[in-house]
């Protein structure tokens, strides 16, 4: 696979070192002479001095022929350019961007980045437990059926506690699968269970309803 990677920072430098090793043929693109020095060091000719959002630098980089890019600098409006310019003039089948602002994941996501990663949001999924603030975990993006399956906790106060749930107003198509309470093994959901607070439960939701199923349940 012949991967085009934008941006030679940390996360651009390990990324391709671990790729390398797989055995994917690799390209670091970045406009820091010193970056591609790094990378000409430990790792051969796989960095090219230039900008990743110009059609030019990508076109000389083979980006027709690129499987995958991934974009990986430290500027949100960079890692979207990047990925439109590959999809749209050179037909890159896939494009990932990294994104330091989690507010801008759904405006990547509604321009056609085929995926977002937010280190924000990776580590507050990960520590959920010991953050009640963050009470709704992603588990799996399904982008082109634009589909989601989450976990959510039921907070206290919140509209679905003391509820069956065939009497919660969920957003259209989005089903309860399974519902987790005081750490006891998950039961399939019945249209009879009464939510209570601190439940979890597993819904398979459209992605646009994410926010509409989180204020069902959180309240916030």
């Amino acid at each position: 696979m012949y991967i085009i990677i934008v941006g030679g920072g940390s996360v651009g430098y390990y990324l391709c070192k671990a790729l390398l090793s797989e055995g994917h043929e690799v390209l670091v693109l970045d406009k820091d002479a010193n970056k591609c020095e790094r990378f000409e060091d430990d790792m051969g000719s796989v960095c090219v001095r230039g900008d990743g959002c110009e059609t030019a630098t990508l076109a000389a980089a083979g980006a027709s022929r690129a499987d995958l890019l991934i974009a990986t600098t430290n500027e949100d409006e960079d890692n979207l350019v990047a990925c439109q310019v590959a999809k749209h003039q050179f037909g890159v089948p896939r494009t990932i961007a990294r994104i330091n602002n989690p507010k801008n994941e759904k405006i990547f996501q509604k321009l056609g980045v085929d995926r977002t990663i937010s280190i924000t949001n990776l580590i507050l999924e990960h520590i959920e437990g010991e953050l009640p603030t963050h009470p709704l975990i992603h588990l799996l993006t399904m982008k082109e059926e634009g589909t989601e399956i989450v976990e959510v906790r039921v907070r206290e106060g919140s509209e679905a506690v003391g509820k069956p749930i065939k009497k919660l107003d969920l957003p259209p198509d989005s089903f309860l699968v399974l519902l987790i309470r005081n750490g006891e093994k998950p039961r399939v959901v019945t249209e009879d269970m009464v939510l209570q607070a601190n439940d979890h439960v597993i819904a398979l939701t459209p992605t646009t309803s994410e926010d509409a199923l989180r204020q069902l349940f959180t309240g916030s």
